[in-house]
Order: structure tokens, then C-alpha cells, then sequence
């Protein structure tokens, strides 16, 4: 059964309501006022990505948005090992794994409050 949700006017709640298609024309009133000022409002939906459409989207790392997502953190670095058939040293994952949690390596931490034209003066 289809789920519809509705705005009451009066006290601004929002509800759902599970409709069988056979029951589109009863008469809906909210279940917090009892009221039947209702107006029937668009439901939130989600889309489910893998990972793999995710990198796809998001594998330019000349992209502005590129690095926002953590994930990428590392990601060309790591390609390019493997494209080198070498595998990523253990202290270098280590750091890698640590930017995408949100802690970046002790060494970059300085350029976090360096203005951006500071390699020129």
C-alpha cells in the first residue's frame, strides 16, 4: 500500500497515512487535532549508491568537490602504488586511514591556519 503524508493547517503537524488505492476518496483528518484542513505535502525519498557509483561520480581529482568527500583522501596515491604493483607502506596507510576519520597527519596541521599565498611572501 502506497504511503501518503499530509500537513494539517491548523496545527502543523505531519502524518502519514497507508492507502489502499480503492480508499482515495475518504476524507483524511489529522490525528492530532482532529481537524480536516489538511494539505497533502511530497515524501522524502532516499537513493541508495554503491561505492563504486559514488567513485565514479566523484573521480576527478581536479574536481573543487573532490576532496570533500574523505574518502578520496589517499585514493590517488593508493591507485598509484597498485598501478605500480607495489603495496602502500604500513605507516602511510596508517595516515591515509587517520585524514579520512577527520585527523590529518601532524606535518599538514601548520597549513591549516597558513593564508593561501603564503609560499610567496
Amino acid at each position: 500500500m502506497p504511503v501518503y503524508e499530509y500537513r494539517c493547517n491548523k496545527c502543523n503537524i505531519k502524518f502519514s497515512i497507508f492507502m489502499h488505492i480503492m480508499e482515495h476518496g475518504r476524507q483524511i483528518i489529522c490525528p492530532n487535532c482532529l481537524e480536516n484542513d489538511i494539505s497533502r505535502i511530497y515524501s522524502s525519498f532516499a537513493i541508495h549508491r554503491s561505492i563504486k557509483s559514488i567513485y565514479d561520480e566523484n573521480n576527478d581529482p581536479r574536481s573543487p568537490d573532490y576532496y570533500k568527500d574523505p574518502r578520496n583522501i589517499g585514493r590517488q596515491l593508493e591507485k598509484r602504488f597498485k598501478d605500480m604493483n607495489m603495496e602502500v607502506p604500513a605507516e602511510i596507510k596508517q595516515k591515509i586511514e587517520s585524514a579520512r576519520e577527520g585527523v590529518m597527519p601532524e606535518a599538514l596541521k601548520d597549513f591549516n591556519s597558513a593564508s593561501p599565498d603564503a609560499a610567496y611572501h
